[in-house]
């Protein structure tokens, strides 16, 4: 009986030794793992999915033995403390944020006279403002004959 040993031949595929296969599979099943990995890392809407009996929980909270929820004193505190750390936010806002600009709807902000204080300067009279107007007036007319003379070309 003649055969042919196909797998002995010169032009036949190269064959991979057993440990070669196993470790080839090893890096495969660990990269498979880290392309899992990578998924769940960078796809957490997706969520888990799993059948493993020791992986559902046990409502620690309903249950007779559960302590106690909390006071209503540090309940109070605590939403102090978040009031108090959201107007520091809001004042880190107005601070980094200059561009954004000031609303107020407060009634105290608005309606200061400014001219009617102590401090105020001092409103010119009528007959101030009659002579500061003649004066201008006089200005002008002097500063036209000095462009007349300077410029008699014009």
């Amino acid at each position: 009986c003649f055969g042919r040993n196909y797998f002995g031949r010169a032009s036949a595929a190269e064959m991979e030794d057993d440990e070669f296969a196993d470790e080839r599979a090893e890096v495969l099943e660990e990269a498979a793992a880290l392309k899992k990995l990578a998924m769940d890392y960078m796809h957490p809407e997706v969520g888990i999915t799993t059948t493993d009996g020791a992986c559902f929980g046990r409502n620690y909270f309903g249950r007779a033995s559960a302590a106690e929820m909390e006071d209503d004193e540090f309940a109070d505190e605590r939403a102090e403390v978040l009031e108090e750390a959201a107007a520091l936010k809001k004042l880190a806002m107005d601070y980094m944020h200059p561009e954004v600009g000031v609303t107020a709807t407060d009634g105290a902000a608005f309606g200061r006279n400014y001219f009617s204080r102590p401090s105020a300067p001092e409103v010119e009279d009528v007959e101030e403002a009659e002579e500061r107007a003649l004066v201008l007036a006089e200005a002008a007319a002097l500063k036209k004959s000095a462009v007349d003379y300077m410029h008699p070309e014009v």
